[in-house]
């Protein structure tokens, strides 16, 4: 070739027959000559450069092509068909394509990329994300409940695709929620965390959710009841040990009462979490509100209390330590609840949740550090210092802990 072959094809001569000869040596096509080709017995090519082509059936049907290679393999893309697609428009969709191929992307994959995201609404996208989580059944009941009012919220972009939600139109549904607050921030995060799956799985690009937390009206705070006088947490420890209903139920109480752990993650223990030998209960991270497991150390009347129970629920490592009435499954969450009522302590006064305020105000004012009671309730600080570490300060834990139970002993004693 000569050196001075400019880089683009220009026109030389004119046209003979609708077809343009170039400086390059083979013909471009035009309207002229793309109108007069004519259906043959076989499928032929028409070029016009660059791996543009038109492909003429027997049928007579026109139909653009892009030839080109990727990872040393011939390919083809369908760019229409003609009269539908000019041949101005084909040559655009040629630039679009090859501006893929310049980037390192091969346009087939980037179509059909493109195809199942255009397919797949924010419904499908939620049922897949939700579909890979194994919740406790009152989260599993909740989530799904708060779904399916946000798809009503949505309505036609519920099932339109999920890469074409914009934030407006999230938060136009978050709004038809907000009459009930902490219901529309419950389902922005979930909705969140189904556009954070889609934008994993290649389904969309961004979040429109994310920025929404600050236009929604903020929940009313509600403070879970708790005591924390010690004279009269020490009467409920009497009256915990005094309950006349199930002995199982009784023990879940002491034993909150001792480790302050969330009553769903008490509710849900097995006898494979604990190590009675080395004093020590882990929570697995998919039962833990933050998703990491954390390790309660335990003190000796905790477990003494444990293998008492042992004898009564610990057949094998999967039995759950505090067993429904209902073979298989664990204590309702109703049952610690309806058991504090019936000892006369009500929604007003107490709640399973409150035993960890109790033992947070009452081991701060016993003067232990901040940091170790937060770690042992399972607080996670943000930034840096939150990074969770299981161990963290777990022989400062375990101090505490024995001191804790010695502490609730007084208070008992002391009535």
């Amino acid at each position: 070739m000569s050196a001075n072959i400019p880089p683009h094809p220009t026109t030389v001569g004119g046209t003979i027959g609708g077809i343009l000869k170039t400086t390059w040596g083979y013909l471009m096509l035009s309207e002229l000559r793309i109108k007069q080709a004519k259906a043959k017995d076989k499928p032929y090519k028409l070029s016009d450069g660059k791996g543009l082509f038109l492909l003429v059936l027997p049928s007579g049907s026109k139909l653009w092509r892009l030839k080109y290679r990727w990872q040393g393999r011939e390919k083809q893309l369908s760019l229409g068909s003609s009269p539908e697609v000019s041949l101005k428009l084909a040559r655009h969709r040629l630039g679009d394509e090859r501006k893929l191929l310049v980037e390192k992307v091969d346009p087939s994959a980037a179509r059909k990329a493109t195809k199942m995201a255009q397919a797949h609404s924010f419904r499908l996208a939620a049922e897949e994300w939700a579909g890979k989580h194994e919740w406790a059944p009152s989260t599993t009941v909740r989530n799904k409940r708060i779904l399916s009012h946000l798809y009503r919220a949505l309505g036609a972009n519920a099932d339109a695709a999920v890469s074409a939600i914009e934030p407006s139109d999230f938060l136009n549904a978050l709004r038809k929620l907000e009459d009930r607050p902490e219901t529309a921030h419950r389902a922005r995060s979930l909705g969140s965390s189904v556009f954070q799956y889609a934008i994993a799985a290649g389904l969309a690009k961004y979040d429109p959710a994310a920025g929404l937390t600050r236009a929604l009206t903020s929940p009313a705070t509600k403070n879970r009841s708790a005591i924390t006088d010690p004279k009269k947490f020490g009467q409920l420890l009497c009256d915990i040990d005094n309950y006349q209903g199930q002995p199982v139920t009784r023990a879940a109480l002491q034993l909150i009462a001792l480790t302050f752990v969330r009553p769903g993650e008490l509710r849900l223990a097995k006898w494979g979490d604990f190590d009675l030998k080395t004093a020590q209960w882990e929570i697995p991270g998919d039962r833990t509100k933050t998703r990491k497991p954390h390790l309660v150390p335990l003190s000796p009347p905790a477990v003494s209390l444990l293998k008492g129970l042992y004898e009564l629920t610990g057949k094998a490592p999967e039995n759950f330590v505090f067993p429904s009435l209902r073979r298989g499954r664990p204590l309702s969450e109703n049952t610690l609840g309806v058991a504090l009522k019936t000892l006369g302590y009500d929604g007003n006064t107490h709640v399973a949740h409150g035993f960890r305020s109790s033992a947070s105000t009452l081991l701060h004012e016993l003067g232990f550090s901040p940091e170790v009671i937060e770690t042992q309730l399972a607080h996670v600080r943000p930034g840096v210092g939150g990074i969770y570490n299981r161990s963290h300060l777990l022989a400062q834990r375990k101090k505490m802990m024995k001191s804790w139970a010695r502490y609730l002993d007084r208070l008992k004693r002391e009535l």
